[in-house]
């Protein structure tokens, strides 16, 4: 069971696509279909059923998955380990970050580390905050650039690098702009369009409201209750849905000073994350981590 075949077929289960998993190999679809055939004729058993236009695991295919992201993982960690004892700083060095940090903060590091280390391959995967905990914790990434929970995780490190202030904001032309200081209570008569149920940032600006006996909950409008479609895990799109007047929301202090966006006067309350880079607990980080994490601020 060769490494190359297992790789083609965790991308095959991923996907759920023999061309789009030669997409990401970099490969031509046959030599996909190639390798999967030779694991299937090696396992003595079929891995998917391929449909017209999917390709969906068998039994035995999920049961062998977690079994392959094991070995997977296994054998970066061996190379990680061997990379390091020469002290040579190059490889694949496998990040996943949030689609708000990798916009709005990862770029000019991303811009610096490859100009000082061409020779490293970043492997680069955009996932909301929570999907990159987990796929780290997993052994999918070797780090990770989320929203930090708010709690320990059993798993991970977690280290700060960017504390991101937190505004209420609302369409010039929305009955909230109206307000001089409007409340938390005020906000809950008026229709939110806010981040998705399961993330800390959801979680931050829920907490604000329990604090006060207030409900969130009562700021989504009912016909959204149930389909919870004011709720959305991109930033931008919350933007957007708000500058248009379609409720009030909370954006990063960055993205609120917009022109098409007022920012509410809410007192002395002050709401942030905290961002920052996340690792696994117990496991080596290759020569390429380390020299990543060097150039971060505030991580020394």
């Amino acid at each position: 069971m060769d490494t190359q075949s297992l790789q083609a077929f965790l991308a095959v289960a991923e996907t759920e696509s023999f061309s789009q998993a030669a997409q990401r190999l970099h490969i031509t679809q046959p030599a996909v279909s190639k390798r999967i055939a030779i694991l299937e004729d090696t396992l003595d058993t079929q891995l998917f059923d391929r449909l017209p236009r999917k390709a969906i695991l068998t039994p035995a295919g999920e049961a062998l998955m977690p079994k392959a992201k094991h070995i997977i993982a296994e054998l970066l960690e061996i190379k990680t380990e061997l990379a390091n004892l020469s002290g040579d700083i190059s490889g694949t060095l496998r990040i996943g970050t949030s689609h708000h940090i990798g916009l709005h903060h990862l770029p000019h590091l991303l811009r610096q580390f490859h100009s000082a280390y061409p020779q490293v391959k970043l492997a680069m995967q955009f996932l909301g905050s929570e999907a990159a905990c987990e796929a780290l914790a997993q052994g999918e990434l070797d780090i990770a650039f989320a929203t930090l929970p708010l709690e320990s995780h059993p798993k991970l490190d977690m280290q700060p690098v960017w504390r991101d202030p937190l505004s209420f904001v609302c369409a010039h032309t929305h009955p909230l702009a109206k307000l001089k200081k409007p409340s938390l209570n005020a906000l809950t008569q008026h229709e939110a369009i806010l981040p998705e149920a399961n993330t800390v940032t959801f979680e931050i600006i829920d907490n604000a409201f329990k604090k006060e006996q207030l409900s969130l909950q009562t700021a989504l409008p009912s016909r959204y209750r149930e389909t919870i479609s004011m709720m959305s895990s991109y930033m931008e799109t919350i933007k957007m849905m708000t500058s248009v007047g379609l409720g009030w929301a909370v954006l990063p202090e960055h993205m609120a000073n917009d022109k098409d966006l007022h920012k509410l006067n809410m007192g002395p309350k002050h709401f942030y994350r905290e961002l920052g880079v996340l690792q696994r607990k117990g496991k080596t980080l290759g020569t390429a981590g380390k020299a990543f994490l060097a150039i971060l601020p505030n991580t020394n």
